[in-house]
């Protein structure tokens, strides 16, 4: 499996007790859909590596993860930091101008007064309002992801439309 064929699920935060398990957060709104999961693909040196999933447990906003052949606190402590992916595929279509956002990396963002802008480099997503980063010119714009200043994804042409509220723009391009 191809990392450009999988989505990051989470990354795994530390081990959790003496067994080898490990504690992930995971980056989803509702981690309990990923409750049944049988393999995850692990990061290792730029590949993916399969891991059969033996128990997950949820505490709170995280997920214990158990996977077959890490059995000691060092297997555990060795994944500290790793990455979690699964693939592309098992994520259902979200519908008209709806979106993940790994989606949108790499979507040229054109708005109405400015044009052309930039490209997505990732979205962060905070408490308040996620905000989409975009390289303009080697510097980096946040966007807020709100739908008057959304106005169309297309994500055949690989295209976000906006309208930026004034002066947006000028606030990170200026010196």
């Amino acid at each position: 499996m191809r990392i450009d064929q999988c989505f990051e699920l989470g990354y795994i935060t530390k081990r959790h007790g003496l067994d080898g398990s490990v504690n992930a957060v995971l980056d989803t709104d509702d981690p309990s859909v990923y409750i049944d999961l049988e393999a995850v693909f692990l990061e290792h040196g730029g590949s993916l590596v399969p891991y059969i999933v033996e128990d997950i447990r949820m505490k709170g906003d995280q997920a214990i993860f158990t996977f077959e052949g890490v059995e000691s606190p060092e297997d555990a402590d060795a994944l500290k930091g790793v990455k979690l992916f699964l693939p592309l595929d098992i994520l259902p279509d979200l519908g008209e101008g709806k979106f993940y956002y790994h989606e949108i990396v790499g979507f040229r963002m054109q708005d109405r007064q400015h044009g052309d802008f930039g490209m997505v480099t990732t979205v962060y997503d905070n408490d308040k309002q996620p905000l989409i980063a975009v390289d303009c010119n080697g510097k980096e714009v946040l966007v807020p992801m709100a739908d008057d200043i959304l106005l169309k994804v297309d994500k055949e042409a690989k295209v976000i439309e906006t309208q930026l509220p004034e002066g947006l723009l000028e606030v990170y391009t200026e010196d």
